[in-house]
């Protein structure tokens, strides 16, 4: 069955771009920006990144592409020109939506306003921003995430580990990374003190998490207020990613979430 004729729901697929990310990295809320017209700047080690614009406008968003160039970028990180996305999009987390996922994410995105204005570009220096380099960094380091269900667990902690290890791409900010950027797999979820702009993210491994006075409890209670088992406020990058993703998740997946990582995901 072609994409075409798969039917969006708007309404999940606007719940799905808030689990994944998009609104929050995508929207410079910072400067007052329009929703998906572009985010606030990325500074890396590698240059910096600037999140397109994603509005329907057909010239600076992607008001001209058709469901499939959506769907081949979300997927496999590969534009509509064929050229190859910088990693600074996760698109590795997002290889195992379905058809109908995309489906209804491309449904909601069509209704959202058009903003005439390019987000910028980004400013790498040489040899980073010859994006050719990038097929073989992806031949090396492209990896699918692990969201199959395990029979021997709950229904909640394979939605937790279909979240977590793909949709709400929790390690793409608590593991670290190598010199050539890629998420180090023997320091999964194990925190990151490298992450663009000098942040850190801890370590969300069950032990550290456990060790730190968390319960699966306070952790789903986390996702939605920004506050901690000791009544810390969570800040920075994680605030961000709970004011416009985690907090407007059901309850249910939010516990589902906490779920897996008590309970050790696939450590």
């Amino acid at each position: 069955m072609e994409l075409a004729q798969f039917e969006g729901n708007v309404a999940r697929g606007a719940y799905l771009a808030r689990a994944g990310g998009c609104i929050a990295c995508h929207s410079d809320t910072g400067e007052g920006g329009a929703p998906l017209a572009g985010g606030a700047a990325i500074v890396s080690d590698f240059g910096t990144f600037i999140p397109p614009n994603l509005t329907t406008d057909p010239e600076k968003g992607i008001g001209g592409w058709q469901i499939e160039d959506f769907a081949r970028a979300v997927r496999q990180g590969i534009s509509p020109n064929g050229k190859p996305y910088y990693p600074a999009f996760p698109y590795a987390f997002y290889s195992h939506l379905s058809d109908q996922d995309i489906s209804d994410l491309w449904a909601a995105f069509r209704t959202v306003p058009p903003v005439a204005e390019s987000a910028g570009n980004n400013d790498l220096p040489f040899p980073f921003d010859q994006r050719d380099g990038l097929k073989l960094w992806r031949a090396v380091f492209l990896a699918v995430p692990q969201t199959e269900p395990r029979r021997d667990r709950s229904d909640a902690w394979n939605r937790g580990k279909w979240l977590v290890n793909g949709l709400t791409h929790c390690g793409a900010c608590h593991t670290d990374r190598n010199l050539f950027g890629a998420r180090r797999a023997d320091a999964r979820l194990a925190g990151s003190d490298d992450l663009p702009g000098d942040k850190t993210a801890p370590p969300i491994t069950s032990k550290a998490l456990i060790g730190n006075g968390w319960t699966a409890a306070s952790l789903s209670n986390a996702l939605k207020f920004a506050v901690t088992p000791d009544g810390d406020v969570l800040g920075g990058g994680m605030g961000e990613v709970v004011r416009q993703g985690t907090a407007m998740l059901t309850a249910e997946d939010r516990k589902a979430i906490a779920i897996y990582l008590m309970e050790g995901g696939d450590e």
